[in-house]
């Protein structure tokens, strides 16, 4: 219930992933998916998904993924490999999973794939815990999550 609370909240904040068109679709702990439809504003100049686009819808599910446990989380570093081109019309999934989490950084592995199951795109992104909670004042999910009190540490990727 948090981590929707959580998504329910960033979702409410997030301009870019409404004017995108981006939907929310699944998010639990350290778990988010995301869809979008390539619109034509999207393709370049080779008649595709412009790989920006792509980047955002990977980097948004990890975000919610990261994000699930109320604790405000950006990314420290992110990479993305393109295996397949995705086409004007086409209704896109990107599925992040958790993969480690320890202290205040995390590793998450975000799929893009299209409607018939083909993987269009892989993303890893680490993430580092900040200050703060996204919702101020709801408890944090699950205590072992947590580690000294929440205060910036010099030297903060953000």
């Amino acid at each position: 219930m948090l981590a929707e609370q959580t998504a329910a909240a960033m979702y409410s904040r997030d301009a870019a992933l409404k004017l995108i068109g981006i939907r929310l679709m699944a998010v639990r702990p350290g778990y988010a998916r995301l869809s979008m439809v390539v619109r034509p504003d999207m393709v370049n100049a080779h008649h595709i998904c412009h790989g920006g686009f792509l980047f955002t819808l990977a980097d948004s599910a990890f975000a919610y993924a990261c994000n699930s446990y109320n604790r405000n989380t950006v990314a420290s570093a992110c990479h993305i490999d393109f295996l397949s081109p995705a086409r004007e019309g086409e209704e896109l999934e990107a599925e992040c999973e958790e993969r480690s989490l320890a202290g205040r950084t995390g590793v998450y592995d975000t799929t893009i794939r299209d409607r018939k199951g083909q993987v269009l795109a892989l993303f890893r992104g680490k993430s580092y815990r900040i200050a703060g909670e996204v919702i101020t004042g709801l408890e944090a999910e699950d205590s072992r999550h947590r580690s000294a009190p929440s205060s910036r540490i010099e030297g903060n990727p953000q």
